[in-house]
């Protein structure tokens, strides 16, 4: 007898899920009951699209994949508070004495969510990274003196190194117009002729969309021309020489332009690249009111003879900051080899690195150690704007930072941004990746942490709505003296995590996703640094690197596949699970594009004893975001809720690939009442979370925690194969998942009856 058939389960489909009226919500509390897909939806839809400015705490550090701090308020009020959402999640809450867990903390999006509604938090990472970024999110901090700080320190910069960022103005000849970005280009050496050729991969250096004409490259002579159509951009307004949009080099091959010699690159053994400044974006403040669009030049020679300065100044002084750490192997830093990058030091040319190493002097003569803390975390930010692998965005003309895609591109142009920063003639800044827009970022994070507010429509309209009485932080000042909350922030791994039994009343996380994101091997671009600066501080720096041998991620390069993936989320979710109160949520979202992926979930979930009692589907990416972008990828998380006791409902355990399909169908039309237009791949990982929910309910009964990881997984991939697989769920669903097709109506409005009885089934 299959696993299916061992239950028989029926009940009519006639009410969508979560579909529960304001007057029953009133007396319920529970995720299953009161979370509001649609409206959770849009508010999570709308923050992913600018995140900082509907959570400027993540602006404190740069963190990856940050799933929506909406989500998680969302999800702790409809547990804890219950009644319509809607209203509730606008109102101030204080949810004082319940205590709440993050085993993977990461970024701290769940716990900052629920130390702002005053809970106790715990948080657990094994990443030092992640422990220092929490800790500064949450760290209490004299905003009036660190903005003292930060400003002196800018101000100091600018006397000592402003000089290297000026440039003269080709249309008033202003000796002191600021530079914005300098644009490098990779260079190669012919292996036949042993002469110089640059790597362009093409001419256009900016589009016509946020500037009145292209700006198109001259491939003979290297002048820069401004036209106005792509398409016939005529010939170069210097040489003569016809204009062109596809450069040379392509598909790690290009010809050089002096013999005709194919050559190929990367090449490892040379050595990091060399980079030629082939043009400037700058800003000129005489010019700017009646100048339009952007102002873009071709180096001269004053621009030359400074960086010559910046490279004496560099070399004339014994670096005591900048670390020479070696770059080790790995599934994102073997890029890095290829191109012969083989030290943390060599991503960044002279200028970044005397700037950044006046910093460091700087920041480690502060005397007030969180004034420090919070500079020195503003310097490991600005690292990701102040290196050679940034790239410049043709279309919006910024500068796009070294994690764009959440990995190590080296692309064959750069971008260097002023190191200070620029101050327009309102206050504003100008252009990005400087210091003054890291420290201004930085300032607003901490003052929403005091402040916090929700950004609410109506009518078309954006309204800020300030939530008066939660605020962020382990103390801050009151009338009467102290306002403090219980912060327990652990640098160690949550597999060996010591929690009393039924102490937690709450755990939601946002858990590794297998090996979507190498968050160590990217981290310690910015660790290597931060350790040099304040390892003496603090013993989470006391590791080389952030990469460590119980990291719960999948790794080619480590050898760690799904067993040690299955083990290790196994591990944790039983010692959390053992610590949580009777019948209270274990929350934590996840997707995938592989169903492989999903198998130790449901393995984690048996073992712990819990029970899948939702899977609800939220957005957590921006379908504009480079690294998803033409991917195929789901921007839609499901959100796991299990429980160790509790009632399921009836309706939702589907017993074959149709039934699933209906309730992928009926999460995709919540989804769209929120704004979502789904995909395919958001599909895919929706009915994903369908098969792990149902995976859990039905294996339950004869689960053996003893078996072998290999035993355990194969047993989930049998029941999801029973149930006829993903594919076999696709094919009930529409081609176009735009369209309310008659496919779409035949199986939403078909009566697929699951039985009789109650419809709530207790476990």
């Amino acid at each position: 007898m299959s696993y299916i058939q061992q239950d028989i389960l029926s009940h009519s489909m006639n009410s969508p899920p979560n579909a529960v009226s304001n007057e029953s919500k009133s007396q319920y509390k529970g995720i299953e009951r009161c979370f509001d897909i649609p409206f959770v939806t849009e508010l999570a839809l709308r923050e992913k699209q600018i995140q900082q400015n509907y959570r400027p705490v993540i602006a404190v550090h740069k963190w990856f994949a940050r799933r929506p701090g909406t989500l998680f308020r969302a999800l702790i009020l409809s547990e804890f508070v219950g009644g319509d959402l809607r209203t509730n999640y606008y109102r101030s809450h204080n949810l004082n004495g319940l205590r709440v867990a993050d085993p993977f903390m990461g970024g701290g999006t769940p716990l900052l969510e629920a130390n702002r509604v005053g809970c106790d938090v715990t948080g657990y990472d094994i990443n030092p990274m992640a422990y220092w970024i929490v800790r500064q999110e949450i760290q209490q901090l004299d905003l009036d003196a660190y903005r003292k700080a930060a400003s002196a320190a800018g101000d100091w910069l600018e006397r000592k190194i402003g000089f290297l960022y000026r440039t003269r103005c080709i249309y008033c000849n202003n000796q002191e117009a600021h530079v914005k970005y300098f644009l490098w280009v990779k260079k190669k050496r012919c292996t036949a002729c042993h002469r110089e050729f640059d790597l362009f991969p093409g001419y256009l250096v900016a589009e016509n969309r946020r500037h009145p004409k292209n700006v198109i490259i001259c491939w003979h002579c290297g002048l820069l021309n401004e036209i106005d159509d792509r398409r016939q951009p005529g010939k170069c307004s210097g040489c003569g020489a016809r204009l062109v949009l596809a450069g040379p080099a392509g598909r790690n091959r290009c010809t050089c332009p002096h013999c005709g010699k194919e050559n190929h690159y990367p090449d490892a053994l040379s050595g990091p690249p060399e980079h030629r400044l082939f043009a400037i974006e700058y800003h000129c403040p005489r010019c700017r009111p009646k100048h339009q669009g952007r102002f873009f030049k071709n180096p001269d020679e004053q621009d030359y003879l400074r960086y010559r300065q910046a490279v004496d100044m560099w070399q004339s002084i014994e670096p005591l900051y900048v670390p020479d750490d070696p770059i080790p192997p790995g599934d994102e830093t073997d890029r890095l080899h290829r191109w012969g990058y083989h030290h943390y030091r060599e991503m960044f040319n002279e200028r970044q690195l005397l700037g950044m190493e006046l910093i460091c002097r700087l920041v480690d003569k502060q005397g007030d150690r969180k004034i420090r803390e919070a500079l020195a975390t503003n310097l490991s930010d600005l690292l990701r704007y102040q290196n050679m692998l940034c790239r410049y965005d043709s279309y919006a003309l910024k500068s796009l930072d070294i994690f764009s895609v959440h990995g190590f591109p080296v692309g064959l142009i750069q971008c260097e941004s002023n190191l200070l920063g620029i101050k327009s003639d309102r206050g504003t800044n100008v252009g990005s990746g400087g210091w003054q827009n890291i420290v201004d970022k930085f300032f607003k994070a901490k003052q929403y942490c005091q402040h916090p507010f929700e950004v609410a429509y109506q009518n078309g309209r954006k309204r800020i709505i300030h939530i008066p009485g939660e605020w962020i932080g382990e103390k801050r000042y009151s009338a009467g003296g102290f306002e403090c909350k219980k912060v327990k922030l652990c640098c160690e791994s949550a597999t060996i995590a010591e929690l009393p039994v039924n102490s937690l009343d709450m755990v939601i996380t946002d858990p590794p996703y297998y090996a979507n994101v190498q968050y160590a091997e990217l981290m310690d671009f910015c660790y290597v640094w931060l350790r040099r600066l304040m390892g003496k501080d603090d013993p989470a720096f006391a590791p080389l690197t952030t990469r460590n041998e119980n990291e719960l991620t999948g790794n080619a390069t480590m050898d760690r596949g799904l067993d040690y993936f299955t083990e290790g989320l196994s591990t944790v979710f039983c010692r959390f699970a053992a610590a949580l109160k009777p019948g209270l949520p274990f929350v934590f979202t996840f997707h995938h594009n592989s169903i492989d992926a999903y198998y130790p979930v449901a393995v984690a979930l048996l073992d712990a004893g819990l029970v899948c009692t939702a899977s609800i589907p939220c957005p957590a990416e921006m379908s504009a975001s480079i690294h998803i972008n033409g991917t195929g990828s789901s921007i839609v998380d499901t959100v796991f809720v299990s429980r160790a006791t509790g009632t399921v409902s009836r309706r939702t355990l589907a017993r074959d690939a149709a039934q699933v399909a209906n309730l992928v169908l009926e999460d995709l039309e919540q989804l769209k009442a929120g704004g979502v237009k789904p995909t395919q791949g958001d599909a895919r990982c929706l009915l994903y979370g369908h098969l792990t929910r149902l995976a859990v309910w039905h294996l339950r009964p004869c689960w053996d925690k003893g078996d072998r990881w290999t035993v355990k997984l194969d047993r989930v991939a049998n029941f999801i194969k029973e149930m006829g697989g993903p594919r076999a769920i696709e094919m009930h669903l529409p081609e176009d998942l735009h369209v309310r097709s008659k496919k779409w109506v035949m199986v939403r409005e078909g009566d697929l009856r699951y039985g009789d009885g109650p419809d709530e089934i207790p476990f």
